[in-house]
């Protein structure tokens, strides 16, 4: 087919228009007819147009020649746009090495429009290949072009690798910077991550601090125990409960602090004073050593599991006993045994899930009968 005009112009608005009505194989004829015409102003409009509708088509390494075409033009505008779209179908085949060339590309044009996302990648690439210096100047620059879109992700990435190399004064200034490209009526979600990162940061600085202010010498009398309290119940919020064990454990063991260690590792447990003497109590040492350990979650659930069990043992037999059995001191102890929980909060639940396996196990008929 024959085109309409000779002006590239219109014929590069033409091919578009067909590109865009689904008929690629006659868009792609008349791009490649203003590139036949030679060094028109077309020239890298016609080409980027040729390839995106033959990446379309799945004839990638044709698209990635027009790409090259465009680029050789050295157009302001398609170029990079060429750039960009050579670069992105080396990403989506996975070739990042490939792709990283096209990239750096789209940054030499210089093309405001076209430099966060570049960056970005460039960033990802150096990155992943274990080159954080050079990561870092591409996640600053994308930065610094304030772009909204380019910018947040750029800061969280940076701000990890600051937090993971133990630096979390930069990572703060990074997620800062970050926050403040952020509409957070329209971007709830990116805000909330980055606003997340920095509260994770602050996390690691106070670790840093608290970690400091204990050092390696015997600790200030005063400042040692709060030091000690506030780094070890700060660790397990990132994952270092076996570090906040060992804290615990320093300060338990110095005599100049551990009575006041040991008042704050026990500051949150139950019990009434008048009661008992803690240190009468069997379990106190074994709660202690939980609270230190960071195992409380999991004494818990031992004590509530071996409670249940005893409980049910008790329970069967105080319910099974016939009524002119059931006075005598064997059996008013087993009456006081099972209403010993109902004075607790979770008493109640312990009784009535007693109560539903009692019914479920003794079925229809026999509920009747009794």
């Amino acid at each position: 087919m024959s085109p309409v005009t000779d002006d590239p112009a219109r014929m590069c608005e033409e091919a578009r228009s067909l590109a865009e009505n689904g008929e690629a194989g006659r868009a792609a004829r008349l791009f490649e007819k203003v590139l036949e015409l030679g060094e028109t102003s077309c020239r890298a409009q016609a080409a980027l147009g040729l390839a995106v509708v033959l990446d379309d088509a799945g004839e990638v390494e044709r698209a990635r020649d027009a790409d090259r075409a465009a680029i050789a033009t050295g157009d302001p505008e398609y170029g990079p746009r060429a750039a960009y779209h050579l670069a992105l179908t080396h990403e989506r085949a996975g070739e990042h090495a490939e792709a990283a060339p096209a990239w750096r590309t789209v940054v030499g044009f210089g093309n405001p429009a076209y430099l966060p996302p570049a960056h970005l990648a460039l960033a990802r690439i150096a990155d992943g290949a274990g080159e954080f210096d050079e990561a870092r100047g591409h996640w600053e620059a994308v930065l610094a072009t304030g772009d909204a879109e380019y910018g947040p992700p750029a800061a969280h990435d940076l701000a990890q690798r600051h937090l993971e190399r133990g630096e979390p004064a930069r990572a703060q200034r990074v997620l800062a910077a970050g926050l403040k490209l952020i509409d957070r009526g329209t971007a709830p979600y990116a805000y909330g991550r980055l606003a997340v990162a920095l509260g994770i940061a602050y996390l690691d600085q106070a670790i840093g601090s608290f970690g400091a202010a204990l050092g390696e010498e015997p600790s200030d009398p005063e400042v040692g125990p709060l030091a000690t309290e506030l780094l070890a119940r700060t660790l397990p919020l990132r994952g270092r409960a076996g570090e906040a064990a060992e804290v615990w454990r320093r300060g338990l063991s110095d005599p100049s602090t551990a009575g006041q260690v040991r008042a704050r590792l026990r500051r949150d447990f139950g019990g009434d004073e008048d009661d008992a003497d803690p240190a009468d109590l069997w379990w106190e040492p074994v709660v202690e050593q939980a609270v230190s350990d960071g195992t409380l979650p999991a004494l818990t659930g031992e004590a509530f599991g071996a409670l249940d069990h005893m409980y049910a043992l008790l329970a069967v037999r105080h319910a099974d006993a016939p009524e002119d059995r059931r006075a005598g001191e064997a059996h008013d102890a087993l009456d006081k045994a099972v209403q010993v929980p109902g004075d607790y909060v979770w008493g109640p639940l312990l009784q009535e899930s007693f109560a539903e396996r009692l019914r479920l196990a003794m079925g229809p008929a026999d509920r009747s009968e009794r």
